[in-house]
């Protein structure tokens, strides 16, 4: 109707002063009419959301309740000190079973002493250890003798004699 009006005033135009001011007016009155519907329908909204919101609160309330008295009828039966004892009960009963495997497990017949049988260990590592000395033949002997030292005038004059000898030094003071 607003869109109407505002054609009209149109129409109108400088022709009919008055009727498109009328019309104007009419608009005028149809905007503040479209206001307030737009305002009574954001109301009417809120208050269908708020509805909707109550509703679903007390339905959870309702159901927390059910829940609440379900769990007390359940619990009604209980005691906590019988909870306390069958729990010593079921503890014990673990222990007694703990104690029946580990005697099941328990190797039966001779025990032996570990420190006698590590003793006997390094005995016969011992022997080994002899026996693949003796199947080598030993260490080679060693000449005791000194070797024989070149005189003076013997010396070598080259400087590749003179390293020999050093290194010879070397060694011979090494082995002694």
């Amino acid at each position: 109707r607003i869109e109407q009006e505002i054609m009209v005033a149109k129409k109108h135009g400088m022709k009919n002063k008055r009727g498109a001011l009328q019309a104007l007016k009419r608009k005028k009155r149809l905007e503040a009419q479209l206001t307030q519907i737009d305002g009574t329908l954001s109301t009417i909204e809120f208050q269908r959301e708020a509805l909707e919101n109550s509703h679903t609160n007390t339905e959870v309330l309702n159901n927390l309740s059910f829940a609440t008295k379900a769990m007390k009828k359940v619990h009604e039966n209980m005691d906590l000190d019988k909870i306390d004892d069958m729990m010593q009960d079921i503890t014990e009963q673990q222990d007694v079973a703990r104690e029946i495997s580990d005697a099941i497990s328990r190797p039966t017949g001779e025990e032996f002493d570990e420190d006698d049988l590590l003793a006997e260990l390094a005995e016969l590592e011992q022997e080994e250890h002899e026996e693949s000395m003796k199947r080598m033949g030993g260490l080679p002997s060693v000449p005791s003798s000194k070797l024989p030292s070149a005189r003076h005038g013997q010396r070598a004059t080259t400087k590749k004699r003179v390293e020999d000898e050093d290194d010879m030094r070397m060694l011979a003071s090494w082995a002694t």
